[in-house]
């Protein structure tokens, strides 16, 4: 079915479903998953997750664009959107700290976005189909839907490739104080408000990319390793898993993120699978099952940890459950110290309730460190 008002921009899904628009940013076209997030400020920040790499971003809150983009909101180097989908594009935005607009922002970077389109029912649609195979086409004229709908068919899903690697820094990166905890981030695609927020409680932080070996980062003698967050299925990525078992054999304190997460399930022996529609927004309820308490969190996955592969006899736990389907949210250890989100406690964008963890992984680092049992201590 196709959905008017026709104009030149199109958004194609491999199903079949057309949804045509009024084309803004690079005037190119993009291929990728079609996702949606329900975050209702933050686009710029969506923009620069790594986590979204290889995707075609709808944004379900219908104004994007009101107050422009700055310098400071950016979560790494670079946009990593393959393409971004709105209802309504503020050509004009309204800030004091805006130093441009996402239509000027999109261009410099060569990403295409659609607007005009009734993002509700892409959602809807998606939430009933799954996350698809889509494409966004600047210009549309001359092309027929079959043509279209066969490029939808042929992109590629970041599950399908290797969109760690694309993301990852490419050197050590170093911040912070030098008698800080040391804290080594290794980046599958880390966000700068991470890095951020170890700095404010006085860590030293070092970055390292994906592929690092368990002797690189041991030769830096961390107090803590936090795996980052990143895009892609976490069954492609066997290499992290030698580094993840590393540190539980040292009894490293360890602080996994997302794809750290998931990376930690599988270390230790669990699968994950892929989501219908994946976890997407700033509102996602969790609950604490060791106390009781609900947060609502910052997600962006397509992954999950399945519940019933955990090795709970190894002392293993479940210890943060979505409130919305059930699925695992973290993962505790009766004696290791060892902490492990599905969720994104940076936020950026989304809600500053889990920024606790933080405090909680680095009491954990110095508590080792005073009595002299971290491998850095050691």
């Amino acid at each position: 079915m196709t959905y008017q008002p026709r104009t030149t921009a199109a958004l194609v899904l491999a199903d079949g479903t057309i949804f045509n628009g009024t084309a803004f940013g690079a005037p190119a076209d993009a291929a990728g998953e079609a996702v949606f997030t329900t975050t209702m400020t933050g686009y710029q920040e969506v923009c620069t997750d790594p986590s979204f790499r290889g995707q075609l971003v709808c944004m379900t809150y219908p104004l994007i664009g009101n107050y422009g983009v700055n310098g400071h909101d950016d979560q790494s180097r670079q946009p990593w959107i393959n393409g971004l989908i709105v209802r309504e594009h503020a050509a004009m935005p309204s800030h004091y700290q805006s130093d441009g607009t996402i239509d000027g922002y999109l261009r410099r970077w060569g990403i295409p976005a659609i607007a005009g389109i009734d993002t509700r029912a892409l959602t809807r649609h998606l939430r009933t189909a799954g996350d698809m195979r889509a494409v966004i086409v600047h210009d549309r004229t001359g092309a027929t839907d079959a043509d279209l709908v066969q490029r939808a068919n042929d992109a590629a899903l970041p599950g399908e490739q290797r969109v760690v690697d694309q993301v990852k820094v490419t050197s050590v990166e170093r911040f912070g104080p030098n008698d800080g905890a040391h804290i080594v981030v290794l980046d599958c695609g880390v966000k700068r408000n991470i890095v951020r927020a170890l700095l404010e409680r006085g860590a030293r932080v070092t970055v390292v990319p994906y592929g690092s070996s368990p002797a690189d980062i041991a030769a830096l003698a961390p107090d803590g390793v936090i795996v980052s967050p990143g895009p892609g299925d976490p069954a492609n990525l066997d290499e992290g898993l030698d580094v993840v078992q590393s540190l539980l054999t040292n009894d490293t304190p360890y602080f996994g993120i997302c794809l750290g997460h998931q990376l930690l399930a599988r270390a230790i022996g669990a699968e994950t699978t892929k989501l219908k529609f994946g976890h997407r927004g700033g509102n996602h309820p969790v609950i604490n099952r060791l106390t009781g308490r609900v947060s609502i969190t910052a997600q962006n996955h397509g992954f999950r940890v399945e519940s019933g592969t955990i090795p709970t006899g190894d002392g293993w736990t479940v210890a943060l459950v979505n409130l919305n389907d059930g699925s695992v949210e973290g993962l505790s250890h009766a004696t290791r110290p060892v902490l492990s989100v599905q969720f994104h406690p940076e936020a950026a964008p989304g809600p500053l309730d889990n920024g606790g963890l933080f405090d909680q992984f680095l009491a954990t680092v110095r508590d080792r460190m005073a009595t002299g049992t971290t491998e850095a201590g050691a």
